[in-house]
């Protein structure tokens, strides 16, 4: 078995669906089946169970995926210890604003059990730039949230997060289970400053054109809320003063949590943190 090939199984498994696989691994479809059907002729067994749904594993793909993350885990391993010996021993991670992620914590913890001798530099961004400074090569790889502009990176999507709209507490629809966005038209909103990314302002303000002050970190949003009444959104999850309250909006797609760098960048300091994030964004 390649290496290569075990990598198209683990992201068939863990997306349990070949379009999204495909998108995953920056290839299309066809080839990706073809290397899967490939896979089970070498290993004798059914490894997926197709249908229109999705796929679903087997017996034998269920016990082929924990070795074939054991094997790939340790692959990255070979590969960042030859990196570190031959003096690449530094990473630079970005993150917007959100280090405090229970994901980031658990991966920080897994990554320096993984590599101990690898210094992790981090860089906390504003919200302003969503790709925390890795277009300006500030940064080697940024875990950030979607969605912005991906020309020329790559993107790994680690977890989707609900989102809430984050109101005063005394405001009437805090008291509310859930809302929708046409609750909250003609309410003020926070906005971010000219210049950023179009898909991230258009995602965060709820795909209109809105009026409201300009923030740039997220206490600033936190504090136009409190003082101001302003409208917000948050992912759902994240704690906010108790003056506060966060509420549901249905029609709000997910915020996806994200893993990119540099496309082409083949260091394998990069490939081992993305593998050992996926695991911990989910967990």
């Amino acid at each position: 078995m390649e290496l290569r090939t075990l990598r198209y199984f683990v992201a068939v498994a863990e997306e349990l669906h070949f379009g999204r696989a495909a998108a995953r691994l920056h290839m299309s479809q066809p080839p990706l089946s073809r290397a899967i059907r490939q896979l089970e002729s070498d290993v004798g067994a059914a490894l997926l169970l197709r249908s229109n749904a999705g796929v679903t594993l087997t017996p034998a793909g269920a016990a082929l995926l924990d070795e074939a993350r054991a094997l790939l885990d340790q692959a990255d391993r070979v590969r960042v210890r030859v990196a570190t010996a031959a003096g690449a021993t530094t990473l630079t991670v970005g993150f917007l604003g959100d280090s405090t992620d229970r994901g980031a914590r658990r991966l920080a913890d897994a990554y320096r059990g993984h590599h101990p001798g690898v210094e992790v530099r981090v860089r906390e961004t504003d919200l302003t730039d969503p790709t925390c400074g890795l277009r300006t090569s500030l940064v080697d790889v940024a875990l950030t949230r979607g969605p912005f502009d991906e020309t020329g990176l790559t993107v790994r999507e680690l977890r989707a997060d609900p989102v809430g709209a984050v109101l005063r507490a005394d405001d009437p629809l805090a008291r509310r289970d859930r809302l929708t966005l046409s609750d909250l038209a003609g309410r003020r909103w926070f906005r971010f400053p000219a210049g950023t990314d179009p898909l991230w302002q258009a995602y965060w303000n709820g795909g209109e054109r809105r009026e409201g002050p300009v923030v740039r970190g997220v206490q600033e949003c936190v504090q136009a809320v409190l003082w101001n009444g302003t409208v917000g959104m948050t992912p759902l999850g994240h704690e906010m003063p108790e003056e506060l309250a966060v509420v549901p909006v249905a029609d709000m797609a997910p915020s996806r949590v994200l893993a990119v760098w540099q496309e082409g960048d083949r260091n394998p300091l990069i490939r081992s943190l993305v593998g050992i994030a996926t695991a911990a964004y989910r967990a």
